[in-house]
Formats: structure tokens, sequence, C-alpha cells
């Protein structure tokens, strides 16, 4: 199976082959402060699998030997690398992809840190458009 992705403004496209190791909600600090939500959703592949068809993503070094990939036009983050703690495995935003639906999380990892009020949000008011 392929799939394929990319930025907001679609000036970064890639495709993946194969089915992640892993989806997972992940709800570090990292992931907060470099999305400006409180959870990130993350499709990890090995990173052999990734190929990016147009543009170059904008890489920065997040923190240590983290490195966060995002589109430097429209700031889509994309993708996810820590070869520390992930060896050749690179974590894809669930969002990017042309069909996230197709991608469910399965788990959620760095629980230790998710926020108070995430265990909860699911109970909140859905409203389908804005109120």
């Amino acid at each position: 199976m392929i799939r394929v992705g990319g930025c907001q403004c679609g000036a970064v496209r890639y495709q993946l082959e194969g089915e992640p190791n892993d989806v997972a909600l992940c709800h570090c600090e990292g992931c907060r402060k470099s999305s400006g939500a409180p959870v990130m959703a993350w499709a990890g592949y090995p990173e052999n699998r990734l190929t990016v068809i147009k543009g170059a993503p904008k890489v920065v070094n997040s923190s240590g030997k983290s490195f966060r990939a995002f589109c430097d036009a429209c700031g889509t983050g994309l993708f996810y690398r820590n070869e520390e703690f992930l060896p050749g495995i690179v974590e894809v935003t669930i969002g990017s992809f042309d069909a996230p639906e197709s991608l469910p999380p399965t788990l959620h990892i760095q629980a230790a840190e998710e926020l108070g009020w995430m265990k909860r949000a699911h109970e909140l008011p859905h409203v389908e458009r804005f109120p």
C-alpha cells in the first residue's frame, strides 16, 4: 500500500510504502509546543519507506537529538526523527496524510505528560461547525 500526503499549501508532498509500525497520540510537551495543540497524532514508519516527492521540508533541531520537519512556506508539521530513541524511524503527522481517517491511533504515548483535562475531552459537546 502507498499512502500520500503533504502540507497545507501543497509545497511539500510525500509518499510512504507499506503499513506503519505504530499509530499513536503523543502527549509530550515537545509535541504540544511545536504544534500548539494538546496532543499530536503520529504514524511511525521505517525511514527507508518515506519519499519526499515534491519540495523540501525545513528541518530544525527541536531538542537535543530530536528533529522536526515542516513546510517552510505554510508551517505544516510533517516529520519527527530521533535516532537515539527511534533509530531508523520517521514519525509522520497523521493530519498531513491525504486520508488521515485510514490511520486511527491505537495507543497514547508519553501519557505521563498528558494535560489533566485531556482525560475528559471526549465528554465535551460536539458541534458540527462553528457555534
